[in-house]
């Protein structure tokens, strides 16, 4: 069975490419294009994994790293930080705020998929 991986990203044209490279892998990408509809769906859905934008329109990607590792339900979805955001401390506060992995756009598309390979056979 292909593992679900919810995708919050509100480009277009950034979401076509990471769901590309996920299909290109055997994943079934979810789209989510706000935090609002990217905790509906990850209630939803129960991704195996998250990559998450942290510019976001209505509330930056922190909001939602915090509120998926808040809810006990959402809490041990692995979360991978996929932004524009050039810094460290963006990087940190993430880490911080309980992502497993971050990544600069634009992304090497083996090393994303490494990486979550990797995060999936931790999980499972």
């Amino acid at each position: 069975m292909e593992s679900k991986i919810l995708v919050v990203e509100d480009d277009l044209e950034s979401w076509q490419l990471l769901s590309a490279i996920l299909r290109a892998h055997r994943y079934r990408p979810i789209r989510a294009a706000d935090g609002v509809q990217a905790m509906s769906e990850a209630r939803s859905q129960r991704p195996a994994a998250v990559l998450l934008d942290l510019g976001l329109p209505g509330g930056d990607g922190f909001v939602v790293l915090e509120r998926l590792k808040g809810n006990k339900l959402l809490s041990s979805i692995p979360v991978i930080v996929v932004t524009a955001q050039d810094s460290q401390v963006a990087e940190s506060r993430a880490m911080e705020h309980g992502a497993v992995a971050f990544f600069q756009k634009p992304v090497k598309p083996d090393e994303l998929i490494a990486t979550i390979q990797g995060v999936l056979e931790k999980k499972g």
